[in-house]
């Protein structure tokens, strides 16, 4: 197994951690939030990878052919799913608090009072 796809998701991870502890906006930090999960997909499927295996389909291939895991395909697809439904969410709720406070700098807004 190459360390090349290890770095790269590491990568992905840190530049979404430092994205979201300097973030100045809800916006920024929910696309950062992104980038953090781009992290773990290319960690997901680098796990499951193997080379000189052909796709998860065995009516094609003989017995004994390799091939890559199919359940990390379906934890990835999974993954990418439930982080659009996330970001859809999380960016819902940045555009309510835009429309009730006028804001989306988290140093800006205070706590409501009644």
């Amino acid at each position: 197994m190459s360390a090349l796809p290890w770095s790269v998701a590491l990568w992905l991870f840190a530049i979404g951690f430092y994205g979201m502890i300097t973030s100045r906006h809800y916006v920024h930090l929910i696309g950062c939030l992104s980038v953090m999960q781009s992290g773990t997909y290319v960690l997901l499927l680098s796990a499951g990878f193997r080379w000189g295996a052909g796709p998860p389909v065995f009516a094609d291939h003989p017995p004994g052919t390799p091939a890559v895991d199919p359940v990390v395909q379906a934890l990835v697809l999974t993954d990418i799913v439930v982080g659009a439904a996330v970001t859809a969410l999380l960016l819902a709720l940045a555009l309510q608090l835009h429309k009730r406070r006028g804001t989306l700098d988290p140093e800006e807004l205070r706590p409501m009072r009644r």
